[in-house]
C-alpha cells in the first residue's frame, strides 16, 4: 500500500531560512524548514526601540540532544532579502560527541546570501568539542554586488570554540577541529569574488595532548568578523581600542598614571578599567582591517572570561543592541 503522504526531497540535517520582504516593505519569514538532527525555532519578531519601523527576526539553531553525534551533517541555507535583519542564535554550546575514529567526522555547513542593505547578526554560544571528537564546519557569506561605496550587506558573525569539559578532565583533547569563514561579493557575471577567508584548524596529529601543549593555557579562542555600513562605528571602535592597548614603552612610569593627566574623560576611565580587567582575566585580543572587514581575534583562559570581555566590548559600543535588539546578545549573558 502506498503512503498517502507526499514524499520529501529534503535530506537529513538540511535546513533553509528565507527572510523575505512583503509589500509594501514588511519583512516576513517566508521559509523555515529543517530535518533531523537540525531544528529551527523562530520566536515572534521584535521592533527596535529606536527604530519602531524596523522589524528584526530571530531564529535559534538547535540540534536534538544539544549537539552532533559522530557522522552527523548539518547543511543550512539562509537568504536575506533587501533591508531585512536577521539574528541567528543558539540555546547553549554546540556539543561535539566522541568519534570512533578520525575518519568519522561531524560536519556543519552554512551558506548565507545577503541582498542590498540586509543585515545578519550571528552570535552563537561556543562550540564544545568532547574528548576524541572530530569536527569540521564552514560558513560562507555572499554579499550583493558592490556599489560606488564598495560591497553592500552587513555582517556581525562570531566563531568560537572552547577546550571541552574541564570538569571531566578534558582540555583540548579532541582529535580534530576545523572552522572556515569565507565572505564573497557577487559579480554581475554571476561569479563571486573572494573578500575574506579565515581558517582555523586544530589537529592532534595522532599525538595525545599535542593541541593542549600549543594553547598556552587558553581555554577558549574565537573570531569576530564585522562588515558593512551599519557596523561602521563598531568596526572603528574595535580598531581604535586595539591601537590604545598598553604597549612596552607607552606608559609614563615616572607619573604612576597611564596618561600622565589626572583629569581624564569618562571614556578614558572606562578604557583603563576594562584594560585592567582584561589583564586580570588573562584575555588576549587583536583587531585588523582586511578588505572592508574588521577581524577580531581573542583568547581567554575560560569561556566566562571570553564571554565577559566580548559582552563588555559590544555593550559599551552599543551598535549590536541598537541595530538588532537586546535579544542578539543573549549568548553573552
Amino acid at each position: 500500500m502506498s503512503s498517502p503522504f507526499k514524499s520529501s526531497a529534503s535530506q537529513p540535517g538540511n535546513g533553509s531560512i528565507h527572510l523575505g520582504l512583503l509589500p509594501p516593505s514588511t519583512p516576513r519569514l517566508k521559509a523555515s524548514s529543517y530535518q533531523y538532527p537540525l531544528k529551527l525555532v523562530s520566536p515572534s519578531p521584535s521592533h527596535l526601540p529606536d527604530e519602531a519601523h524596523t522589524l528584526v527576526h530571530t531564529v535559534y539553531l538547535l540540534t536534538y540532544g544539544g549537539g552532533l553525534v559522530a557522522g552527523d551533517a548539518i547543511d543550512l541555507n539562509v537568504t536575506l532579502d533587501t533591508i531585512t535583519r536577521l539574528v541567528l542564535l543558539t540555546q547553549g554550546s554546540t556539543k561535539l560527541f566522541k568519534s570512533p575514529g578520525r575518519d568519522v567526522v561531524s560536519k556543519q555547513s552554512m551558506n548565507v546570501t545577503l541582498a542590498s542593505a540586509s543585515a545578519l547578526c550571528y552570535l552563537p554560544d561556543p562550540v564544545q568539542p568532547f574528548e576524541r571528537s572530530c569536527f569540521e564546519q564552514k560558513q560562507t557569506y555572499t554579499l550583493p554586488p558592490s556599489d560606488s561605496n564598495g560591497p553592500t550587506g552587513n555582517l556581525c558573525v562570531l566563531d568560537w570554540v572552547c577546550n571541552g569539559r574541564p570538569a571531566n578532565g578534558e582540555n583540548w583533547s579532541f582529535l580534530r577541529y576545523g572552522s572556515r569563514n569565507e565572505i564573497y561579493v557577487a559579480q554581475p557575471d554571476g561569479k563571486r569574488r573572494l573578500l575574506l577567508r579565515d581558517n582555523m584548524l586544530m589537529d592532534d596529529g595522532g599525538v595525545t595532548n599535542s593541541i593542549k601543549s600549543r594553547m598556552d593555557s587558553q581555554g577558549v579562542i574565537g573570531t569576530l568578523i564585522l562588515h558593512g555600513a551599519l557596523l561602521t562605528k563598531l568596526r572603528h571602535f574595535m580598531i581604535d581600542e586595539f591601537k590604545l592597548l598598553p604597549r612596552i614603552g607607552g606608559r609614563k612610569w615616572d607619573s604612576g598614571s597611564e596618561s600622565g593627566d589626572e583629569d581624564v574623560d569618562e571614556a578614558t576611565q572606562r578604557r583603563a578599567v576594562r584594560q585592567r580587567e582584561e589583564t586580570t582575566a588573562g584575555v588576549l585580543w587583536s583587531a585588523a582591517a582586511v578588505r572592508d572587514c574588521v577581524v577580531v581575534k581573542f583568547a581567554a583562559p575560560n569561556v566566562e572570561a571570553g564571554r565577559s570581555w566580548l559582552r563588555t566590548m559590544l555593550m559599551e559600543e552599543g551598535s549590536v543592541g541598537r541595530l538588532f535588539g537586546k535579544r542578539a546578545l543573549l549568548c553573552l549573558r
